[in-house]
């Protein structure tokens, strides 16, 4: 007998819930905002909508279907079955958040509150989960095939990221290692990132701003990725000639320490992060797998 379909709704806490929890009670929470010249309206409004989209989208899983419920902060010890059907309630950043820890399977973003959310990641309303669920159950649902970006060090560890990967100093202070891709420089700099091209967007795109880039920056399916060293330095023993650049399939960048305690982590999350001793080398490339975004 085939099993029914899971859903997995991911969602993360509120400024409004991390308040209350560090205060204790909505009162002292709200007490603190005024110190502070905020209304404790200001983060109620977001928390009641994230909560009506929750309820709303968990009505719309039918009463027969498995269902499973994820806070961000779990995704690392949560298991994700292969035929699960993911849906993201939230921000942008939560869909990168929980794309590292899926292979292929489909992801509605619903977007909760889209005066306050962009929706580039999460386009959907909550009131279309019924008929997208139904939909991707049936595999007839049109994804979005967006690019990520792995780093793997020479012991077999690895990490992947759906915006991009930071290589440098825990303390984005200076860094000293050799780069190839293909030319090898030896660099001391505040870090490297590696980014797609849905990070193109963010963190990548201000790099790519600041120093008034020739690169073409890649587009969210696109094969391809961009790096950019951040400030290197030019000294006898270092150099700063090769700054940024592109990776194709097969052309991976390659990054060896030469400081203790260097660090590789993705879309910004710190927490999750690989940490290298000198001598050890780490790998960039383009992900063998993909975000499967369900389309609007």
């Amino acid at each position: 007998m085939a099993l029914t379909p899971r859903v997995v709704i991911v969602h993360r806490r509120t400024e409004y819930d991390e308040l209350v929890a560090r205060h204790g009670t909505r009162q002292q929470a709200a007490y603190y905002l005024r110190s502070r010249g905020r209304d404790l309206g200001e983060v109620l409004a977001p928390h009641e909508a994230v909560g009506r989209a929750l309820r709303e989208v968990g009505t719309a899983v039918p009463v027969e279907w498995r269902r499973g419920n994820v806070e961000r902060g779990d995704l690392d010890r949560f298991l994700f079955a292969p035929d699960d059907l993911v849906v993201a309630v939230g921000q942008d950043g939560l869909v990168a958040n929980v794309a590292k820890y899926l292979d292929g399977q489909p992801v509605i973003g619903i977007n909760p509150d889209p005066a306050r959310n962009p929706g580039v990641l999460v386009p959907h309303a909550a009131g279309g989960a019924a008929a997208l669920l139904q939909a991707a159950a049936r595999g007839g649902v049109d994804c979005e095939e967006r690019v990520m970006v792995t780093a793997t060090a020479d012991d077999g560890r690895s990490l992947t990221a759906l915006n991009e990967i930071y290589f440098g100093s825990p303390t984005h202070q200076s860094a000293r290692y050799r780069l190839e891709s293909p030319v090898t420089e030896r660099q001391s700099s505040s870090g490297v990132l590696v980014g797609t091209g849905t990070g193109a967007t963010g963190w990548c795109r201000s790099a790519w701003l600041e120093r008034r880039s020739g690169l073409d920056l890649p587009g969210p399916t696109e094969r391809r990725l961009t790096w950019f060293v951040r400030e290197a330095w030019p000294s006898p023993a270092t150099g700063a000639t090769s700054t940024e650049g592109v990776l194709t399939p097969g052309t991976p960048l390659t990054l060896t320490c030469e400081t203790d305690g260097l660090v590789a982590f993705g879309d910004g999350v710190e927490s999750d992060r690989l940490t290298l001793s000198w001598g050890q080398r780490l790998t960039v490339d383009l992900a063998a797998r993909s975000l499967r975004l369900v389309r609007p």
